[in-house]
């Protein structure tokens, strides 16, 4: 069920949700710019007349054409569906190979889960697609491989994936990393003995650089393997094979595997092409990536919903920065938070810059007033959603330094918000650094339009591929990889 508190504003009224998309920093292929324009309210227009249905009845495949199709269709399991889902030998004849091969493509293109099973905060919804007139049209001009071809995401992020699934398959079918690493203390430098062997084996099972002698030792080379896997996981590598660290190792091969699956299919809510100019923000790493030119510019840190205030996955458009804002306070968040603080210590909302303002109705709310102590910071950028969350400053810094940033009530805190404030107003003739800087000393509020609006894309990526080849996993902290597992099997 959505949560309408957010720590930053309010449930906005219900309104159409764009189609949007995933973030870790990768980028698309091939790198086209969308082009942007100013959000606004949509014409009420006639609806598009449906496409005429081609007449599948009528089409007649070639030997060669109806195995592609059979060959396809056979490999479908390494997009992460299951064996027998898209099995040809299903399809016994050409009628029942052509239902298979649509059904295939409309998954592969935009995922299995009908738009109607959705979570509310899964914002991201992919564009329908019915592919029998491609299809056809495929067949009759002879280009049905590189219509195959063309339907999984673009994107290197799905692509390595793809590759990424295929290597933890290989690990479940030799039994995954059994046996687990013993519980128990740290093992300190120099120390030996099964439990060591058993870290050593288990880092080996992802880490190929990682080899395992007859008697293994927590030496420097195994802590730097620790330390290697800690980032894998997005720990603090320390080398130390603590709790957490121990809780990452022996998440079973399957959960990994799962994690790929989810991902990927998140990876099909995505239109086509990405804007050139985007800002993505990873909500489960808690990382913001700002590109240009489709490649990412400036990255930071950033604060994102903790579980019961999820951060909802979403695509909009960031319109405006307001300088020196004031807060006001979601009237649930007054009541569960503040109002308590004040009976418990009567000041302290004066203390901390809060105003009581008559609604007109004979009720009222609360405002924090801009200055120090707000907890947006000196800065938000605004963007039209429906779930009232935005970026934005915060004056608590310390959260920044932990690995785990999932602290927020589902806005996104970031780390560097004055310096991604000048970056969207580079070139601005009005907006420049400078009177940036002088109108935050000021203190007055100020809202300042961009020159041009930059796409914004929330996403939910636990599981991604970095550079190196290696995959990287993120927990699951709303639950989201577990859930969309469970909808699209119940399906």
């Amino acid at each position: 069920m959505m949560r309408v508190t957010r720590p930053c504003g309010v449930l906005a009224a219900a309104i159409s949700l764009l189609s949007l998309v995933p973030a870790q920093a990768q980028s698309q292929r091939p790198p086209v710019a969308a082009k942007t324009t100013p959000q606004q309210a949509v014409p009420v227009v006639p609806a598009a007349p449906a496409p005429v249905q081609p007449d599948l009845s009528a089409v007649q495949l070639r030997a060669d054409q109806t195995e592609l199709l059979r060959r396809v269709l056979g490999e479908a399991s390494t997009h992460g569906f299951d064996t027998k889902t898209f099995a040809p030998e299903k399809a016994t004849t050409q009628a029942q190979l052509i239902s298979l091969t649509l059904a295939y493509a409309k998954a592969v293109h935009s995922g299995r889960l009908p738009v109607s099973a959705f979570m509310t905060e899964w914002g991201l919804r992919p564009a329908p697609y019915d592919p029998a007139v491609d299809f056809v049209a495929a067949v009759q001009q002879d280009r049905l491989a590189a219509w195959l071809d063309s339907l999984p995401p673009p994107y290197t992020g799905y692509q390595t994936l793809r590759t990424g699934l295929a290597t933890y398959r290989a690990i479940a079918a030799k039994g995954g990393w059994k046996p687990l690493v013993p519980t128990g203390e740290a093992p300190k430098e120099g120390e030996t003995g099964p439990r060591i062997a058993a870290l050593a084996a288990r880092l080996a099972a992802e880490d190929p650089t990682v080899v395992v002698g007859s008697a293994p030792v927590f030496d420097a080379t195994l802590i730097q393997a620790v330390q290697r896997a800690q980032k894998r996981f997005g720990l603090n590598p320390d080398g130390v094979v603590g709790r957490g660290t121990l809780e990452a190792l022996n998440t079973p091969v399957e959960q990994r595997i799962d994690q790929i699956v989810a991902n990927m299919e998140r990876w099909r809510w995505l239109p086509q092409t990405l804007p050139a100019e985007r800002i993505q923000v990873n909500v489960a790493a808690a990382i913001l990536s700002v590109f240009h030119q489709d490649t990412p510019t400036l990255t930071m840190r950033a604060v994102t919903g903790r579980p019961g205030d999820e951060t909802p996955m979403l695509s909009s458009m960031i319109h405006s920065i307001v300088l020196n804002p004031p807060w006001n306070v979601p009237s649930s968040i007054a009541t569960k938070e503040l109002w308590p603080k004040e009976k418990a210590s009567p000041g302290y909302l004066s203390r901390n810059d809060f105003i009581v303002i008559p609604t007109g109705d004979g009720g009222s709310r609360l405002q924090q007033k801009a200055g120090p102590k707000a907890a947006l910071g000196q800065v938000k950028f605004d963007f039209n959603n429906p779930y009232g969350v935005y970026l934005h400053d915060t004056p608590s810094r310390s959260k920044f330094d932990s690995f785990s940033r999932l602290a927020s009530h589902g806005c996104v805190r970031l780390q560097k918000p004055i310096e991604l404030a000048k970056a969207l107003m580079e070139g601005d003739p009005t907006w420049t650094p400078e009177k940036i800087d002088e109108t935050l000393a000021s203190g007055d509020t100020v809202r300042a339009k961009l020159p041009q609006q930059i796409a914004v894309f929330l996403l939910y990526w636990t599981a991604y591929v970095t550079p190196d080849g290696q995959v990287n996993f993120r927990q699951d902290p709303y639950g989201w990889d577990r859930e969309l597992v469970q909808r699209i099997a119940a399906l």
